[in-house]
C-alpha cells in the first residue's frame, strides 16, 4: 500500500480493502483463525481463483497472516495480522450500517 501515489486518504482504505470478497474474509477472520475450505464454505458464492486471488492481496498488503504448516497433506490457515485487527472496528461498524439500511436479509 504504502507504495503508491494517492489523492485521498479513502483510496488507502478502498484499496486495502476494495474487491467483491477482501472486507468478507476480513469479517470472517475478526472471528478466528480459518482455513481455506472454511472460507470457502462461508463465502460460497467465491470462486477458488478469486478467493485465492483476494487472500493474497490481503496477505501482500499486510492485512492477514498466512501461515504454512509442513504436514502432510499441508495445512494453511489465515488470520488477521495486527495491522488487521486495526480495521475490527470499521467492519463493525460497516455491518451496523448495513443492518440498518438492508432491504433483503442477510444470513450471518
Amino acid at each position: 500500500m504504502a507504495e503508491q501515489k494517492y489523492w485521498c486518504a479513502i483510496e488507502v482504505l478502498t484499496g486495502a480493502i476494495g474487491g467483491k470478497y477482501k472486507a468478507v474474509i476480513l469479517y470472517h477472520l475478526m472471528h478466528g483463525t480459518k482455513r481455506f475450505n472454511e472460507l470457502g464454505r462461508l463465502i460460497p458464492e467465491a470462486s477458488q481463483r478469486m478467493l485465492t486471488q483476494h487472500l493474497r492481496e490481503l496477505e501482500h498488503d499486510g492485512l492477514l497472516h498466512r501461515e504454512v504448516y509442513r504436514e502432510v497433506p499441508p495445512r494453511v490457515e489465515y488470520s488477521l495480522s495486527e495491522l488487521g485487527h486495526a480495521l475490527q472496528p470499521l467492519l463493525v461498524q460497516m455491518q451496523d450500517w448495513a443492518k440498518q439500511h438492508m432491504v433483503k436479509e442477510v444470513v450471518s
